[in-house]
């Protein structure tokens, strides 16, 4: 399902979600509404940037019936702990006026009172299970702001304001909203803190990314019954090993004693790491020298992936 919706700058954007009618199941990811790439670089600043969009399109989809949704948080061009989202769903963030807060981190800024009886009513009826590949808190050294708003244009003097209305948000919403709202919890961190939003306003589970797509795609019994099983991502790196989709892939495999051969768009010094995990081999796809936006585009990516794949089962023939 395809939908207008505002984009991390207020711009509108065409987002798409998944739905599987069996089980009035949503998949979305963030990302389609309010990724880093929707922005050009010369205009990435997560102190403007928002998830209303992405709260649009969660309300959208309960619109149209479904109450259970899957969600991928990951590639946010956002650090407004999840305010936006919370403002599209009805939920009433104001400052010492009663006037609504600015979008994007700075709204934070101004934060005096939360409320939330003008919530979409249905969320009470509603499960989300949330991708989530990080265990970082929301503030802190090792928050959303000091370690990923870098990443999204943030200058050095913005991340220790950001972290410090994070730190009172935080605070607010445990008196505002909900006793047991806790920003240290592993994820809560998780896309400018749109985690630590899901936990303490909409009850959700934040998952491994890799083990909900395992559960959710039956992946396990496929595994099972394969002569050879094949990983990879963009990027092979030491944080591949880290919980990232090819370790669990290959670690669900070995289960089975089955080979593992990884391929990756790049390889670093550091994916030996991946061994111990279980991944038997690992490949690179790029054939020659190029710029990253070569890299990316998606007839080399796909020939590049085509034609390395061909080589090491020609490989494989020779056993």
């Amino acid at each position: 399902r395809t939908l207008c919706v505002r984009g991390p700058l207020g711009d509108p954007v065409q987002a798409s979600y998944g739905i599987i009618e069996e089980s009035n199941t949503a998949v979305l990811e963030m990302a389609s509404a309010c990724g880093l790439p929707l922005i050009p670089e010369d205009k990435r600043n997560p102190l403007f940037t928002s998830t209303y969009g992405f709260g649009e399109m969660i309300a959208d989809a309960i619109k149209v019936g479904c109450r259970n949704f899957i969600i991928g948080i990951g590639g946010s061009a956002t650090n407004d702990g999840g305010i936006g989202m919370l403002q599209a769903l009805g939920f009433d963030l104001t400052d010492k006026n009663g006037s609504p807060i600015a979008w994007g981190a700075i709204g934070l800024k101004d934060l005096a009172d939360i409320k939330t009886e003008n919530r979409l009513k249905t969320l009470d009826d509603c499960h989300f299970s949330v991708a989530c590949d990080v265990t970082n808190p929301l503030c802190g050294n090792l928050g959303c702001s000091a370690v990923f708003a870098p990443q999204k244009g943030a200058a050095a003097h913005d991340i220790i304001c950001m972290d410090d209305w994070l730190s009172r948000y935080a605070a607010l919403t445990k008196q505002k909203a909900n006793p047991l709202a806790d920003p240290s919890y592993p994820g809560c961190g998780a896309a400018g803190g749109l985690g630590f939003a899901f936990l303490s306003y909409l009850n959700a589970e934040l998952r491994s990314g890799i083990d909900l797509v395992i559960e959710k795609t039956g992946l396990e019994a496929h595994i099972k019954d394969a002569d050879i099983v094949i990983t990879g991502e963009g990027k092979l790196d030491g944080q591949s090993s880290m919980g990232k989709a090819p370790v669990g892939v290959a670690k669900l495999a070995k289960k089975y004693q089955k080979p593992v051969i990884a391929v990756a768009g790049s390889v670093t010094e550091e994916a030996h790491l991946t061994h111990a995990y279980g991944i038997d081999a690992y490949f690179s796809i790029l054939k020659s020298p190029c710029s990253l936006n070569e890299a990316m585009n998606k007839h080399h990516a796909y020939c590049n992936l085509k034609h390395t794949v061909e080589q090491i089962f020609r490989l494989l023939q020779l056993r």
